[in-house]
This record gives structure tokens, C-alpha cells and sequence, in this order.
């Protein structure tokens, strides 16, 4: 073989070798959006968020958790849209339950870039929360204790069974305890705002939760488009399935660019994955 021919072959290489280089480049590089904030629901606090939190840290997002009030939909919106306020960029809005409702009314902030919901409500404008359960039967062991002032609790002795049946008896005692009552005229809020009309959606579906009948969370999140990822898991998915429910952020943020926070809406986020 030719000296030219060895070195056109040389070039050749070094071409492909640089093109691999890149494309290793590309797909180490970190998604656009790297902020998230989550968004607890009813009957709990931030802290159940804490294995999401962890995984999702070490990935080298900025995490940031919001401590609801539960004293109205306003209120919480409030707390959320704080979290937001302090963002550095374009973020991730995660909701669980509750927040759900929290993050389609907060979710419309121009930071918000994407939403993940939780085994989740995701009412529309003009809708409550309320109006969700139309049509649908929540599953027997899940009952709520209303109190005199208006708050309400998960009964206490259904409280494993109702929200966190795939925890250890230890833990699910804990959140049970230290469960964080709502004002239940929260509930028939009607929203202003639905974020997921504007903004691409993720759900995922905790198929053993007893919180909501499955029915209605499969149509919620058919509603809203979003891209559904089902996990066995009780209604405390969001602590139990941590891993999951946090490669679904990584999904929503790896897939969404700082654009989308401009109101494009995502129109091919109707897949589902097991």
C-alpha cells in the first residue's frame, strides 16, 4: 500500500475516532434542566421525599423539597412558587397526591419547565380537586377523619393499608404519627391555571396504591397527555420506589430543554412503559 494510502486511512481513523469521542461527549453531558423541586402531598411532609432527594443529588441535580402548609391551595401554591423563586434556571415540578393539584396550578411559573406526577390529581381550570373522584370508587381502606376545625387525617388504624402498605410496619407507624393533617376545603379549590395544558407531562402510577381507584389515575394522566410509567407500589410510591419515580425526573429532564418553558406543549408524551 502506498504512503498516501496509509495516511488517507490514518485520517479516516482519527475522523471516526474523534466522531466517537464527541458522541461519548454528548451523551455524558448533562441535561439541560438541572434543577428539581418536589412537592409532598397531603398526609405527609418533605421527608418522605428524602431516597428522591439522595438518588437525585447524586446525579448532580440541584434538589430542592417544599414543605406544604396544607392550609389551602393558595397557601401551598405559595410555598411552592418560593421554591421556585430561588431556582437558578429552568426546573423540574414534581407533586405527589396533593401535589399533584399544587404543582397544575403552580406549575404555569416560567421557570417550570416540566411536570412529574406521582400518583397524582391533576384537575383542570375551572376544576377542583373534588371532582377528580367523580365516577370513581376510592378503594375501602381509605378513610379520612375530618375533624372539628376542618382539618383531616388518614384514620390511624388504616393508615398502613391505605398509604403505605410496601413499607416496614416501623416505618409506616412513623409516617402514620407524624402524618400532617389538611384543611379539607382545599379540596373544592377550582384552579386557575393547568400547567399540563401547557407543559410536558410524566405520571407515574402506583398500581397497588389504595389511595385512588387505578381507574382514575389512568384517566388523569390520559387527560394530561403525559407519559405514564407504571410500578408496583403503594400510594407511598414516592418513598418505597424511590429509584423509579427519580429515573422519571432524569427522564423528564434529559427530554425537555430550557424552551419548553416558554409554553410549548408536549404533544408526544402519550406513551406507556412498564
Amino acid at each position: 500500500m502506498s504512503r498516501t494510502g496509509i495516511s488517507v486511512m490514518a485520517a479516516l481513523a482519527a475522523v471516526g475516532l474523534a466522531a466517537t469521542a464527541e458522541v461519548r461527549a454528548q451523551d455524558a453531558s448533562p441535561p439541560p434542566v438541572k434543577n428539581v423541586v418536589l412537592v409532598h402531598g397531603a398526609f405527609a411532609d418533605g421527608s418522605g421525599w428524602r431516597g428522591v432527594y439522595d438518588d437525585l443529588t447524586g446525579r448532580g441535580y440541584r434538589v430542592t423539597i417544599v414543605q406544604n402548609p396544607l392550609t389551602s391551595l393558595a397557601d401551598d401554591v405559595a410555598a411552592t412558587k418560593r421554591a421556585l423563586d430561588r431556582q437558578d434556571g429552568p426546573a423540574i415540578l414534581v407533586g405527589h397526591s396533593w401535589g399533584g393539584t399544587v404543582i397544575t396550578e403552580a406549575g404555569v411559573d416560567e421557570k417550570v419547565a416540566g411536570l412529574v406526577y406521582v400518583s397524582a390529581l391533576s384537575p383542570d381550570a375551572g376544576e377542583t380537586t373534588a371532582q377528580q373522584y367523580d365516577g370513581f370508587t376510592t378503594p375501602p381502606e381509605f378513610v379520612i377523619e375530618t375533624h372539628a376545625d376542618g382539618f383531616g387525617i388518614i384514620k390511624p388504624d388504616n393508615f398502613k393499608a391505605a398509604f403505605a402498605a410496601d413499607t416496614s410496619d416501623a416505618d409506616a407507624a412513623f409516617m402514620r404519627d407524624s402524618q400532617v393533617p389538611i384543611k379539607m376545603s382545599a379540596f373544592g379549590t377550582k384552579l386557575e391555571h393547568a400547567a399540563w395544558r401547557e407543559k410536558p407531562s410524566w405520571a407515574v402510577i402506583a398500581t397497588d396504591d389504595k389511595a385512588f381507584d387505578q381507574k382514575m389515575l389512568q384517566a388523569m394522566a390520559k387527560r394530561m397527555g403525559a407519559d405514564i410509567t407504571e410500578v408496583p407500589a403503594s400510594h407511598a410510591v414516592f418513598k418505597t420506589q424511590a429509584k423509579v419515580v427519580a429515573d422519571v425526573i432524569d427522564e423528564a429532564a434529559r427530554k425537555v430543554s430550557p424552551s419548553s418553558q416558554s409554553g410549548t406543549a408536549s404533544s408526544a408524551a402519550g406513551g406507556t412503559s412498564q
